[in-house]
């Protein structure tokens, strides 16, 4: 299966890097620290979605933003030897002009850097938390994504591990890569599933990029 495109868009965290021991360690410290059940904390989905919804889901409006500072800091001051490449992300943003990928992420813009930074990924172009209004699985972060790099969206491929982040791909008329990093492959409704970035290789060509899938 060979799919063309004219821009990637690539979610983060379990798509390029692996910081699920972290988030998981960060918020629990934080759920604990602002009296939040297990069960309560069970109940609400964490993956894929800006840490603001998440924490709007389980705390008082006016705690909201002191809860959400927390979370950030917490967050950032685990960076260090909290994130790690995923198998296959290093070798193939290489293999691609910078102006034809970005990163669309529900992290915040100072988290993003921090674990992107971390394992030597410095994108062109980073959609974060911060300049949306509506987070996956709404559109809006993956078509400014496409905006920013100039390109029509039905020229755009996102890979993404979340079925929030999926939805927001198709919502925006992209094709849709999933990784099943932190989903099973029958969690993702997708154009292609694959175990990871390294199951993948692009070719640029005057046009974009052409993905496969490896033999």
């Amino acid at each position: 299966m060979k799919i063309r495109a004219e821009a990637l868009l690539f979610d983060n965290d379990g798509t390029l890097v692996s910081s699920l021991e972290s988030v998981n360690r960060c918020w629990t410290r934080w759920a604990q620290e602002y009296g939040i059940t297990a069960a309560d904390f069970a109940r609400i989905e964490l993956h894929g979605r800006p840490a603001g919804e998440i924490a709007a889901d389980l705390l008082p409006a006016d705690i909201v933003p002191e809860a959400l500072a927390r979370i950030e800091q917490l967050e950032v001051e685990d960076v260090t030897g909290g994130v790690e490449a995923l198998p296959g992300t290093l070798a193939l943003l290489e293999a691609l002009p910078a102006e034809r990928w970005a990163v669309v992420t529900s992290a915040t813009r100072r988290l993003a850097e921090a674990r992107l930074g971390e394992v030597g990924i410095r994108p062109k172009k980073l959609i974060s938390a911060d300049d949306i209004t509506r987070g996956k699985p709404d559109p809006e972060p993956y078509l400014l994504g496409a905006r920013e790099l100039g390109v029509d969206p039905a020229r755009c491929v996102v890979f993404e591990d979340a079925p929030a982040g999926l939805q927001a791909g198709r919502a925006a008329g992209m094709t849709t890569v999933a990784l099943a990093t932190t989903h099973q492959p029958h969690e993702l409704d997708a154009d292609l599933v694959v175990k990871d970035l390294s199951a993948l290789s692009v070719l640029v060509t005057r046009g974009g990029v052409e993905i496969s899938v490896r033999g």
